[in-house]
């Protein structure tokens, strides 16, 4: 107990806006920012269940639910809002831009996406080209690319599995994903990302950078990394993650 006088350190709170099917992030998220002293990661579920072009599926992603989920982590006085999920991916990059403006007008809060902290990265370490990992279906995947090339990210190589998710991504193993980024890096692209938040390819990034020399960013590594900038904290203090964590020219914030 604390004795009467005494007040704690300001604690540093990330708040993150979960898919209600993903398994993968919150424990990820955790584990990343466990050795940061008087830092933590909490979470708002909304409903995911399926990643697709349906009219359904596609509607999961509206604004509504989001900010219902903001406006409840809010409440914990948390110093960042990030949307960790991919979906802008497929939606195009405005859609992130618009929800983050919309969370920042609600709360007051600082907010953030994966999808745009990876852009955001690889601008950062000059990746015009990237190669890209992910669960998706054919159709999503393609609108990925696209999107991306918008931006001006051209995507050199990319292996994906075709599935409509979004619980079954979480049983992707470990040895699964490191086979496709190993394929993909076959062509030597500036970087490499592994881009869905239910997948478990963070825990796989140090090993795999250590083997093939290719950065290799993560989206829930990503969102962690910009939210702790949102949040004036350091991201190097985060070990064993990856060389997003450690590079010099990835420690200021950006703006994209």
């Amino acid at each position: 107990m604390l004795e009467a006088g005494l007040v704690l350190k300001k604690r540093v709170l990330l708040g993150m806006l979960t898919p209600s099917s993903n398994t993968v992030l919150e424990p990820v998220t955790s584990a990343m920012v466990a050795g940061l002293n008087g830092v933590s990661a909490h979470f708002g579920r909304f409903r995911v269940l399926e990643i697709s072009l349906k009219g359904n599926a596609l509607g999961q992603f509206e604004n509504a639910p989001l900010l219902t989920a903001a406006r409840l982590l809010a409440d914990a006085q948390v110093d960042v809002i990030a949307w960790n999920g991919t979906s802008a991916g497929w939606l195009g990059f405005d859609a992130d831009r618009e929800l983050c403006q919309e969370i920042t007008e609600v709360t007051g809060i600082p907010a953030t996406t994966s999808t745009l902290a990876l852009a955001e990265a690889f601008e950062a370490v000059g990746a015009s080209k990237y190669a890209l990992v992910s669960p998706y279906l054919h159709e999503i995947q393609e609108k990925i690319v696209a999107n991306f090339e918008k931006e001006g990210f051209s995507c050199v190589a990319e292996r994906h599995l075709n599935d409509r998710g979004n619980f079954s991504f979480s049983e992707v193993t470990e040895a699964q994903i490191s086979g496709m980024v190993r394929e993909v890096a076959a062509v030597a692209p500036k970087v490499i990302t592994t881009y869905c938040t239910n997948l478990r390819g963070a825990p796989a990034v140090a090993k795999l950078e250590q083997e093939l020399g290719i950065p290799i960013f993560d989206s829930i590594s990503v969102v962690v990394w910009k939210s702790l900038l949102l949040a004036n904290v350091d991201p190097r203090g985060v070990k064993g993650w990856g060389r997003l964590f450690s590079d010099e020219t990835l420690m200021r914030e950006r703006d994209v």
